[in-house]
């Protein structure tokens, strides 16, 4: 007989293989190259009753995202049960960057999402974060690495 934990599974935990959590947290550390911007991904099944921007600005919060020198830590999150993702930005980037800024980058996920191409979709989006932000927060010399790369899931 299985241990109880085992009969019920995380399905966002499950969502991508390995191969495709090495391929994200490559394009975070590619997208992080470019900037001393601090770009992470939250999967979780459900939104929780919440819109997607405000469950991503809690998710944000609950991993203390907050916590960079410059203020500029982006969150992608993902409820991958409700297909409904977010792209929440700390407020040194919301100071810096236009008020669209986010919208092209989004809707480039979106499209992917729609053919099911979910990992295209967080790696290309995660890559456009990185090569935009590079123009306000270019990477320095003294950069150094203020939150984890790894993909993580609730």
């Amino acid at each position: 007989m299985l241990p109880i934990m085992n009969w019920f599974r995380n399905k966002a935990r499950d969502f991508f293989s390995p191969d495709e959590d090495r391929k994200i947290i490559a394009a975070i550390r590619e997208a992080e190259a470019n900037t001393s911007g601090e770009i992470r991904i939250h999967l979780e099944s459900h939104l929780r009753g919440k819109a997607a921007l405000a469950r991503a600005r809690e998710v944000f919060a609950k991993l203390r995202m907050h916590r960079t020198a410059e203020r500029n830590g982006v969150l992608i999150y993902f409820a991958t049960e409700d297909k409904r993702f977010a792209i929440f930005a700390d407020e040194g980037i919301h100071k810096a960057v236009p008020p669209n800024f986010w919208d092209h980058i989004a809707e480039n996920m979106h499209d992917h999402f729609q053919k099911k191409q979910f990992v295209e979709g967080i790696v290309t989006g995660t890559r456009s974060i990185g090569q935009q932000l590079k123009a306000y927060f270019p990477r320095l010399d003294t950069d150094v690495n203020e939150l984890p790369d790894e993909i993580s899931y609730k």
